[in-house]
C-alpha cells in the first residue's frame, strides 16, 4: 500500500484565518512567510498556506511522521503531495534540501517506495527530473504530449503546424530520459523513476477525455470554476452522451490509443482506477467533493466495457511476461553484439518506409508516423516492436527489415476486441496496413 500524504499545508485558510493546526504552537516557524511582509503567507500550494521546510522543526515533523506511517502502520510507500514544496529553502528548491537527503538516506523510509508530484504553483515550482534517487516522479510531460498526440493534435485536427509529432511523443514512450537521464553518472536513475500517466484523482478520466471538450463541474456549486481548464480532451465531434455508433467506435479507439501508450512506455505506469473499464465522472474534472453517482464505480458494465477490461489487462499480462517492455535502464541505441546480425539494437527508430531515422524526419512538424524497435539481444527473450499511427487515415507501414526474427501482431488498438487477434507471422520487411489513429505492438516468439 502506498499512502497519499500532504504535508505541504494544513487546514489553515491564511494568516488571518482561524487557528486549526500548527498555527496555535508556532506560526512564524511552521508557515512560509512572505520575507517583506512577515504577517502575511507565502502560498506555494494555492491553499492560503504553505509548511515552511526552511525550518527543521518542520522537515523534523515530516520525518517522524513518516517513520510513524511505516513502523507502525508498515505502508509500502509514499506518494507526496506537491513535493516541491517540501525541497523549497528560502531561495527556492534544491535537491540537496534537508528534508529529502533525510528522507532519501534514512534507514526506514530510504528504502520505500518514494513518489513526488514534483511541483507546486510557487516560482520555480515545476521541478520535474530535479528530486534525487531513488524517488520516482509523476511525468507531466508524459500526460501532456500523449493526450496531446492522441486527442486535441490527433483526432481533433492532426496536420497543423505547431503540434506534438510521432518523434516528440517517441521520447515520452522511450523513458523521458530528457528529464530523468541527467545523473552523474548518467542514467543512475533510470526510466523506473519516470511515473507515466495519462489521468490521476484530479481531472478527467480517460473515457471523459475523449468524450468532453470542456469541464462540467456544476454539480460542485462553484459556477463551473473550479478544476483545471487545460484538459487536452477532445469529444469526437459530440459533447458528452451520444448513441452515434461512429463517435463511439473512433470514442472507444482513442481510449484505447491512451491506455495503450502508457503501458507499452518504458517507465512506471500509473492507471486511474475504473478507466480500464471506461469510467465516467460526467464530465466532472474536479469530482472529489461528489459522494453519489458522478464518483462512484458502477460494476454493470456494457459489453464494450468487458471488451476494454480484457483489452488493457492482456497489456498489462504482456508487459509483466516480457522483459523487453519494461527495461531497468535507458536505451543507447547500440548493439549488444554488433558482429551478430541476428542480435537487434536495445533501441532503433524507424520511418513508415521501413528506413532508419533521420534529423530531417525527427524535426518534421509532418511526422505522425513512427515504428519503435526494442531488443534485449538475449534468445529467451522477445523483442518488441511499436507502430505509431498518428495519421487521420490508414497507412502503409514497411516492416524494418533485419536478419531478426519474425514479429507477431500481439495487441492493435484497432481492435474492439481481443476476439479480432490474429496469429499471423509477420516477416521483416513486410508491408502492414494500418488503420488510422492506430497504435500497434509486434513481439517475436522467444527462444526455448
Amino acid at each position: 500500500m502506498i499512502l497519499d500524504v500532504v504535508y505541504n499545508h494544513t487546514a489553515e485558510g491564511s494568516s488571518s484565518d482561524r487557528v486549526l493546526s500548527w498555527k496555535g504552537l508556532d506560526n512564524h516557524a511552521y508557515y512560509r512567510s512572505q520575507p517583506h511582509a512577515p504577517q502575511h503567507y507565502d502560498d506555494t500550494t494555492g491553499t492560503g498556506n504553505t509548511l515552511d521546510f526552511s525550518r527543521p522543526v518542520v522537515v523534523k515533523m515530516a520525518l517522524d511522521s513518516l517513520r510513524y506511517w511505516a513502523t507502525e502502520m508498515r505502508v509500502d510507500g509514499f506518494r507526496f503531495d506537491l513535493a516541491a514544496t517540501l525541497g523549497r529553502t528560502m531561495q527556492g528548491f534544491s535537491t540537496d534540501h534537508p528534508f529529502l537527503v533525510g528522507l532519501t538516506t534514512d534507514p526506514v523510509l530510504g528504502g520505500l517506495k518514494l513518489i513526488a508530484e514534483p511541483w507546486d504553483i510557487g516560482l520555480g515550482g515545476w521541478q520535474v527530473g530535479n528530486f534525487p534517487q531513488p524517488m520516482s516522479e509523476w511525468n507531466d510531460r508524459f500526460r501532456d504530449y500523449t493526450r496531446s498526440f492522441w486527442l486535441q493534435w490527433g483526432a481533433a485536427q492532426s496536420g497543423q503546424r505547431h503540434h506534438p509529432t510521432a518523434p516528440e511523443l517517441a521520447t515520452r514512450i522511450a523513458g523521458s530520459s530528457d528529464l530523468f537521464g541527467h545523473s552523474e553518472p548518467y542514467g543512475m536513475r533510470g526510466p523506473i523513476a519516470s511515473v507515466n500517466f495519462v489521468t490521476a484523482h484530479d481531472g478527467f478520466t480517460a473515457h471523459d477525455l475523449t468524450a468532453y471538450h470542456q469541464k462540467h463541474n456544476e454539480a460542485n456549486g462553484e459556477d463551473n470554476r473550479d478544476g483545471t481548464d487545460n484538459n487536452r480532451s477532445f469529444n469526437h465531434g459530440v459533447e458528452g452522451d451520444t448513441d452515434d455508433p461512429e463517435i463511439l467506435h473512433a470514442r472507444r479507439r482513442s481510449l484505447r490509443n491512451l491506455l495503450g501508450t502508457l503501458l507499452i512506455s518504458a517507465g512506471t505506469p500509473m492507471l486511474l482506477g475504473g478507466d480500464e473499464f471506461g469510467r465516467s465522472q460526467g464530465g466532472n474534472n474536479n469530482a472529489y467533493c461528489q459522494d453519489n453517482e458522478i464518483s462512484w464505480f458502477d460494476w454493470n458494465h456494457d459489453e464494450w466495457q468487458v471488451n476494454l477490461r480484457e483489452s488493457i489487462a492482456e497489456l498489462i499480462r504482456l508487459r509483466r511476461a516480457h522483459r523487453v517492455l519494461r527495461p531497468g535502464r535507458f536505451y543507447d541505441g547500440v548493439d549488444e553484439d554488433p558482429t551478430d546480425a541476428q542480435f537487434r539494437a536495445d533501441s532503433a527508430w524507424f520511418r513508415v518506409d521501413g528506413e532508419h531515422e533521420d534529423e530531417d524526419w525527427w524535426e518534421d512538424p509532418e511526422t505522425r508516423v513512427v515504428q519503435f524497435m526494442r531488443s534485449l539481444s538475449i534468445p529467451t527473450e522477445a523483442d518488441a516492436l511499436v507502430v505509431v499511427n498518428g495519421a487521420n487515415r490508414d497507412i502503409e507501414v514497411t516492416i524494418p527489415e533485419d536478419q531478426g526474427a519474425p514479429w507477431h501482431l500481439a495487441w492493435d488498438s484497432a481492435w474492439d476486441s481481443l476476439a479480432e487477434r490474429p496469429d499471423v507471422e509477420v516477416a521483416p520487411g513486410a508491408v502492414q496496413q494500418l488503420g488510422a489513429l492506430s497504435l500497434r505492438l509486434y513481439l517475436t516468439r522467444p527462444q526455448g
